[in-house]
């Protein structure tokens, strides 16, 4: 008898269990089967049972919604992370197939949340940054200009400083009565 030689790819050596791999889907499968149960398949069960038995009729109570729904809030919650968490280590490249993502958009940058990403729609610097003068873009448009022309003043401003060195609004005049 031969012995045969396999060989194994990367993704082969580093196989996980079909848990660490599917438990995100099948969360999202099981909250799923749970509320077409609850919401649909029992409540028609329930009349059916009810008119088969000729008791009188009452209504289906969801048994996710008893106790103020808690089970859809934590179901929420769960498959909120996960797919956050997912979105993260996608963002980060990891089981992608190999694929790189491009270098552009919402997909670039840092994937640590809070961090500024480059690319995306115009300068994406956050509150202390300027204004951008136009988003740009399009086929065969020029680039966006990077100079900002400042706010137009009518007369001068006064400013008035506060005891800690901050500017604030100044007290309009106030007629006397």
């Amino acid at each position: 008898m031969a012995e045969e030689v396999k060989v194994l790819s990367a993704s082969e050596t580093k196989k996980e269990d079909w848990m660490n791999s599917k438990w995100r889907p099948m969360m999202g499968w099981m909250y799923m089967l749970v509320c077409m149960m609850d919401m649909v398949i029992f409540p028609i069960l329930w009349s059916l049972l009810q008119t088969a038995t000729k008791s009188p009729i009452t209504q289906w109570m969801p048994l996710t919604l008893q106790g103020a729904g808690l089970f859809h809030i934590a179901m929420g919650a769960v498959l909120g992370i996960a797919a956050f968490g997912r979105t993260q280590e996608k963002l980060g490249g990891a089981n992608n197939g190999g694929l790189q993502t491009p270098g552009t958009g919402f997909a670039s940058g840092s994937s640590t949340f809070g961090q500024p990403q480059s690319g995306g729609f115009g300068n994406s610097g956050g509150f202390g940054s300027l204004a951008p003068s136009s988003f740009g873009g399009g086929f065969s448009s020029p680039t966006p200009s990077t100079s900002y022309a400042p706010a137009p003043s009518w007369g001068s401003t006064q400013i008035a400083m506060s005891s800690t060195g901050k500017p604030m609004p100044l007290q309009p005049q106030q007629p006397e009565l």
